[in-house]
């Protein structure tokens, strides 16, 4: 969590940096070329089809029964894994090449060669297979993603320092991304350089038995279903609005979403380092104890969640305004920011859910689920876009994510974990917390809007005071609402230092 606490905090502000530079040096027409871009390769990457989620929980049991003999042949099953994914991702991108000009309506800039653009950033997607990123499985095996997170962190700095100069000397966006390039590679050879040092006892050799193999393929046909319902819900918004609006209009829609990301990674802080953790218990304790943890994990998630999404609810329009300097085609109307709190809350309170489930390998239950949902959110996409309004157009976009998040996947999948892991007494226990949250979600998002809307102020300055005022309130009530928690946390760590000393 402290690896991720620093990682999150360079992810929020490094990107927003380079996002505005891109605005302001570039114009959005480039950012939309990124976000572009991005969705054809977030497609393309469904080549992996799930085989590291499915290694790295197949390696949690030899892992507590520290098998090494096991692991090495994980390894180099994964290794040759990787690297025919690698080839299908290259040469499958290759095969778009001249579809190219169909996604995008209207102009591109007329400095851009599309084609060469495009054939730069499939590189670097496929580089990262090609080269060491198998080697990442062990250190998330045995819980140590604080080690990637870290390697990431300071290649993302060292990263984001160098295109901020290209692009503010040269202005020429192949610099930029022939960057990317070459950090891509970077990031790979320090990822395996770490891994060997922390583990050099585990290298690809040996074979997986029949039985495993069959295991791990079965685990990877289920979560390869998983990830094309997920490419469907979070790639095809893009492509959709490229193709129907523009690239000016994937920019605006990618301004607003981006800040949905990046709040997001705040929350990621908690729940991504939970995952070793579950994958531990569950092989070691009781059903009644990992509840206990889950439902920890959820709460503490949770208050996170909430004060992120009054402080977005507070907050959206007023910086949207001072960060695209009021752009009309770039600003949207309030019902924009509005569903996309809405969709941030709904995304973030599965997560912790969704950690767990994937911790014990529960794909195959609802492996439709995500299909049904992108379905679904793809069929509204394409409605929404076509039959509303212009100015809610991009409104149906989100609108329809919500969908099928709020009436398919979340009851889907909770009730996979319920009936295959817990049970019925459970279930209503985390439903009647869930519902409780979202009744608290609703009355501090109201509260912290109204906060800010009656601070007279534009600008920067109005930024300040808005969210120094957002956030004092946002505490207040938190605390009151979860005072008893803050207590016992407290009152635990307070015990741990004593018993510490002690030793």
């Amino acid at each position: 969590m402290v690896a991720n606490a620093a990682s999150s905090g360079i992810r929020l502000l490094f990107p927003f940096l380079n996002r505005t530079l891109f605005l302001w040096l570039l114009g959005p027409a480039y950012l939309g070329l990124n976000g572009l871009f991005g969705s054809i390769l977030g497609v393309l990457m469904l080549a992996e089809l799930g085989f590291g989620t499915a290694v790295v929980c197949s390696m949690y049991k030899p892992v507590a029964d520290d098998d090494r003999e096991l692991l090495c042949a994980y390894l180099k099953f994964y290794r040759t894994i990787y690297r025919c994914v690698g080839a299908v991702i290259f040469f499958g991108g290759l095969a778009l090449l001249p579809f190219l000009d169909r996604l995008v309506h209207g102009t591109v800039p007329p400095d851009i060669d599309l084609h060469v653009l495009y054939v730069i950033h499939l590189v670097n997607t496929a580089a990262s297979y090609f080269l060491f990123a198998y080697r990442g499985v062990v250190l998330g095996a045995h819980h140590r993603n604080d080690v990637v997170t870290n390697i990431r962190t300071g290649v993302s700095i060292a990263q984001y320092i160098a295109v901020f100069l290209i692009l503010l000397v040269t202005r020429n966006y192949y610099h930029y991304v022939l960057a990317t390039v070459v950090f891509t590679v970077v990031q790979n050879v320090l990822l395996v350089t770490a891994s060997r040092r922390l583990f050099p006892d585990i290298e690809p050799r040996g074979s997986l038995s029949l039985d495993v193999r069959r295991k791990v393929v079965s685990d990877v046909k289920s979560i390869f279903m998983h990830k094309v319902g997920s490419v469907i819900t979070s790639s095809t918004d893009n492509l959709v609005i490229s193709a129907f609006l523009g690239l000016v209009a994937v920019a605006a829609y990618g301004n607003y979403y981006y800040v949905v990301t990046s709040v997001a990674g705040l929350v990621a802080v908690v729940y991504s380092s939970m995952a070793g953790g579950f994958g531990n218990k569950i092989y070691t304790e009781s059903k009644e104890e990992n509840f206990k943890l889950f439902m920890r994990m959820n709460r503490l998630s949770m208050v996170v969640v909430l004060f992120c999404s009054a402080m977005m609810a507070a907050m959206y329009q007023p910086f949207m305004a001072v960060w695209v300097k009021d752009d009309p085609s770039l600003m949207r109307h309030a019902l924009t920011p509005a569903l996309m709190v809405f969709y941030f809350y709904i995304m973030q309170s599965r997560q912790v859910l969704l950690e767990f489930k994937s911790a014990a390998s529960l794909w195959r239950q609802d492996r439709w689920k995500p299909i049904v949902a992108g379905a679904v959110n793809l069929g509204s996409n394409i409605l929404f876009v076509l039959f509303l309004p212009d100015a809610y157009k991009l409104d149906g976009v989100i609108f329809s994510t919500i969908i099928g998040f709020s009436f398919i996947q979340i009851p889907w999948e909770s009730h996979v974990v319920f009936s295959s892991f817990f049970g019925k007494a459970e279930a209503r226990a985390y439903w009647r917390a869930y519902f409780g949250f979202a009744a608290c979600a609703l009355v501090l998002c109201v509260v912290a809007w109204w906060t800010a809307w009656i601070i007279p102020v534009d600008g920067i300055p109005g930024l300040a005071l808005k969210g120094a005022a957002s956030s004092a309130t946002v505490a207040v009530l938190l605390f009151a609402l979860f005072r008893r928690d803050v207590s016992t946390l407290l009152r635990n760590r307070k015990s741990a230092f004593a018993e510490e000393r002690r030793s």
